[in-house]
């Protein structure tokens, strides 16, 4: 038998059922059923958005779909006023009328239409004439990008300012995390190798510190974000000039939008688009604001793989579905990639950059739908991870403690060539001295060969520092002088504590701010 094909309802099939008289009933219940069918699939398949819907806040209802909507009516409805006050023939009962439908949308008739027209923004004038019931006022003497740069540049700016308070949040969460954890020495790496003592709460600030580089630039970027305004077709406002009669009105009139829509600064010469090299700039600052929380949540990573510290874990919660024992650090898997995420977003607005012919092309508007909203759904989850992360965790001290004296004496080699140079041995001569008895140790540790570090007492019998006077007891006393071995910590702490007040007193809501519960 052949094989049944998915039936596909089509506009035309609906017109010819119902000509066709009351013998077609089923018919026409059965179409009218696929294509409700239909059109929720397709409607579902174009708005869900794995990022919003799992990871977002705030930045959900700014994105949607249907808020988008209901900002584009109301700037209709703005212009429209100003337009009438300037002189341009508009009854006010019509734009009563529209102000009442602005919550009226229908976004499966929208759709419906633009099947159609195969022009998003025609389908939302005529969805937006038909819920009112008025004459035909909406969109005169613009184009659609009139229209909807504006409202993605207001959305792009509520987004950003959002963002803003978010990240200044997770500095607050960093620098507490920091003080609190100022008093707990630490093995410090590099190379991934132990190297010298830290402190638990330096390392914290570090990548608060890192934070704070990318705040100023960000919030300066907010602050001056250009408005295209409305410039018509090409950017020269030919026709609105034409509708309206002078340049006075039309700059006034785009004065006016400009305020509507929270704006100080609106471009002067634009063609049909504003410039994308603004989204660039934009996904760029957005991805170098994530280098410090990456940073962040990848020392977590490393330090729980040696259960000095956690990220939290939840009654039940499950950390492999193999292995009952394990405790993931995934919420700080998720910050890493989400950072990764918004560098592979600021590349991709990089390609659109100035790729636009003449006075504007809508070639980049497929990109600019998936980056745009997706960066800021990404910097959204990566923060409320991140304030999750800083909330939850915990130091476990006896464990750090642990690591210490394991590695002490090899942790305090600088302060020993330091010690013999003073004494009169030549600096490449002592590294030479102590790389050897060093070396020899700690191959002889990781063998099992030995159970005790004899690295100190055999460096205090080489002939050339006994020579010079330098005794066990006089190394094993910089040992115990934990305050020399960690330098400036505690003062780098305070010093970055003090900076991030500027930030945390300029964005008061955000220190109290407490992240949702997360996935």
């Amino acid at each position: 038998m052949p094989e049944t094909q998915p039936y596909e309802p089509n506009f035309n099939d609906l017109r010819n059922l119902l000509l066709s008289g009351p013998e077609a009933t089923e018919d026409v219940l059965r179409y009218l059923d696929e294509l409700e069918r239909s059109t929720k699939d397709t409607f579902y398949s174009i708005s869900r958005d794995v990022l919003a819907d799992r990871y977002a806040t705030e930045t959900r209802q700014i994105f949607s779909e249907k808020g988008k909507t209901k900002s584009e009516r109301e700037l209709w409805v703005a212009v429209m006023k100003a337009q009438r006050e300037f002189g341009v023939d508009i009854p006010g009962e019509d734009i009563t009328k529209y102000e009442a439908a602005i919550n009226d949308i229908d976004l499966e008739l929208i759709r419906d239409i633009e099947r159609i027209t195969k022009h998003d923004v025609k389908a939302k004038i005529q969805a937006f004439v038909k819920a009112s019931g008025a004459k035909q006022h909406v969109h005169r003497g613009m184009t659609a990008r009139d229209l909807t740069d504006n409202v993605e540049q207001m959305q792009i700016r509520r987004a950003s300012e959002l963002m803003l308070g978010r990240y200044v949040s997770v500095l607050y969460r960093m620098v507490d995390r920091a003080e609190m954890y100022r008093d707990i020495l630490l093995t410090a790496r590099s190379h991934h190798q132990p190297a010298q003592p830290t402190l638990l709460g330096r390392r914290i600030s570090m990548s608060a510190e890192e934070l704070m580089l990318h705040l100023p630039e960000f919030e300066t970027f907010v602050a001056e974000y250009p408005l295209r305004g409305i410039k018509g077709p090409v950017g020269t406002q030919s026709d609105m000039l034409s509708l309206l009669g002078s340049p006075e009105k039309v700059e006034e009139l785009e004065k006016r939008v400009a305020e509507y829509l929270g704006f100080s600064r609106t471009l002067g010469s634009v063609g049909q688009i504003y410039p994308r090299s603004l989204d660039s700039s934009l996904i760029s600052k957005l991805s170098l604001l994530t280098s410090g929380c990456e940073n962040f949540a990848t020392n977590m990573r490393l330090m729980s793989g040696y259960e000095l510290v956690t990220e939290g874990f939840d009654e039940g919660q499950t950390g492999s579905t193999a292995m009952p024992h394990k405790m993931n650090t995934r919420s700080c898997e998720r910050i890493c990639a989400f950072s990764e995420l918004l560098k592979m977003y600021a590349d991709g607005a990089s390609r659109i950059s100035g790729d636009q012919w003449e006075e504007g092309d809508v070639s980049e508007s497929v990109v600019r739908r998936v980056i745009i909203p997706g960066a800021f759904y990404a910097s959204d989850g990566l923060c409320e991870t991140a304030l999750t992360v800083l909330k939850n965790m915990e130091a476990y001290p006896d464990a750090i403690q642990g690591e210490i004296n394991r590695y002490a004496p090899f942790l305090a080699t600088t302060q020993f060539i330091s010690v013999a140079t003073k004494a009169g041995i030549g600096r490449e001569d002592v590294h030479e001295i102590i790389k050897k008895y060093a070396t020899d140790e700690i191959k002889k540790l990781r063998r099992g060969e030995t159970a005790k570090n004899n690295f100190v007492y055999r460096l205090s019998q080489d002939p050339v520092f006994a020579s010079h006077g330098i005794t066990y007891e006089s190394l094993n006393n910089i040992l115990q002088e934990q305050e020399r071995l960690v330098g400036n910590a505690r003062r780098q702490i305070d010093f970055v504590s003090q900076q991030a007040k500027t930030w945390t007193n300029s964005y008061p809501d955000s220190v109290s701010y407490q992240p949702r519960p997360i996935l």
